[in-house]
């Protein structure tokens, strides 16, 4: 059997998602790739194959990806084209090298053509494209990062403790990251799964109302929801000075490190509906329970959503 590749490891979800790969994996077992080489020289020194990548260019990335059987792709962090672009590249090199089957980190709902987030467009595309040139998969449709609404939470906790954002009474099964993380170490290394599409949901649906009461619960603050349109939640935003796109400038260490149009059309989503999908493939592929929203609040420091990690040139 060929080796396991984890692609994107010096970002949050890839560096994470390594984490949970050595423990399960030995280190001979094992490809990492990254953009930035500083990143990658801790796994160098554990014995572990390394390789410097950029998808925005094919250069190389048959080479690194030689001797992979399976090939975990984790999501680029802009939107649009480029993005759509940077995954062909990796799917076609992967393709030439030899890998027989993709893991790819993808949205809930993403083939619901009626799903109005932005953020789905790609994610589809991406599925398509991978089932088009013959490739077993595994896509893991993932509910949104519980950590973005936490540390959106304690923005404003810090402010005037209105929390406002143009969801509604819309319902999602917040997940934590690291549990995508983990999602992602155990399907490149399972053999169960061919041809599937698993939803990597939290512990339970809930409003936005809901999740500000456990996090004032926890907290003892005491903040409230208030439901706004799309045009007044792109009106936060552009005065937090978020870009609209991800062809914008990220201010550094921003509380919002996404564009306003991938998180309003998001709320949007989530206010029609379109991503209240509930299930246990979490579960049944980790063998674990996702954690609770109450378990991240209780330990917030550990879940927040950190830093921006797109290297877009």
């Amino acid at each position: 059997m060929g080796k396991l590749l984890l692609t994107g490891v010096d970002g949050n979800l890839g560096a994470q998602a390594a984490a949970y790969l050595v423990d399960l994996v030995d280190n001979d077992q094992l490809i990492f790739c990254g953009y930035n080489p500083e990143a990658l020289k801790s796994y160098a020194e554990q014995g572990i194959e390394t390789h410097v990548t950029n998808f925005n260019k094919k250069d190389g990335l048959v080479d690194a990806f030689r001797g992979a059987d399976k090939l975990a792709l984790i999501s680029m962090p802009f939107v649009g084209e480029k993005r759509q672009q940077a995954h062909r590249h990796v799917v076609d090199a992967a393709k030439e090298a030899g890998v027989k089957q993709i893991i790819y980190t993808s949205l809930v709902n993403a083939g619901d053509e009626t799903n109005p987030s932005v953020e789905k467009i790609d994610h589809i595309y991406t599925e398509d494209y991978i089932k088009s040139v013959g490739l077993d998969y595994i896509f893991l449709r993932n509910s949104q990062y519980a950590e973005a609404m936490i540390t959106n939470y304690f923005t404003f906790v810090k402010g005037d403790g209105v929390l406002k954002n143009s969801q509604g009474d819309g319902q999602m099964a917040y997940i934590s990251r690291k549990d995508c993380a983990k999602a992602v170490a155990y399907a490149l290394q399972s053999t169960d799964y061919h041809e599937a599409t698993l939803d990597i949901n939290g512990a339970e649906l809930m409003t936005m109302t809901e999740f500000v009461a456990i996090g004032n619960r926890v907290t003892g603050e005491n903040v409230s929801y208030e439901a706004i349109t799309d045009e007044e939640n792109y009106a936060i935003f552009d005065a937090m000075g978020v870009p609209r796109t991800t062809e914008g400038k990220f201010k550094k260490d921003s509380e919002a490190p996404f564009s306003s149009e991938g998180m309003v059309t998001f709320a949007q989503a989530i206010r029609l509906g379109k991503m209240d999908v509930y299930t246990d493939d979490f579960k049944q592929l980790t063998g674990d329970k996702p954690m609770t929203v109450e378990h991240m609040f209780t330990h917030a420091e550990q879940f927040q959503v950190g830093e921006r990690h797109s290297k877009d040139d």
